[in-house]
């Protein structure tokens, strides 16, 4: 599993996830991130807003319920086994 590591803007504050997926949908990439490999982890659908050209992506966490739940349900059908409860 790849791990990456965010630095919060706001903070300058720096944490790592786990990857466990990439999509892209309409145009937008996300990804869904979780910071433990444990069975029961919590996770998070993150959106790419970076812009073209730009030297390193920029993630932020999907909170439009429409939005959610319409990735999470791409995020189950590509990962058979897991089920993600929002």
């Amino acid at each position: 599993m790849e791990k990456i590591k965010f630095t919060f803007e706001d903070t300058g504050e720096s944490e790592e996830f786990f990857v466990l997926e990439q999509t892209k949908i309409n145009g937008n990439v996300y990804i869904l991130v979780t910071d433990s490999e444990e069975d029961d982890a919590e996770c998070m659908i993150l959106k790419d807003t970076s812009f073209p050209g730009d030297e390193e992506s920029v993630y932020e966490i999907v909170d439009d319920d429409t939005e959610l739940m319409a990735v999470a349900d791409v995020f189950e059908e590509l990962l058979e086994d897991v089920d993600i409860e929002m």
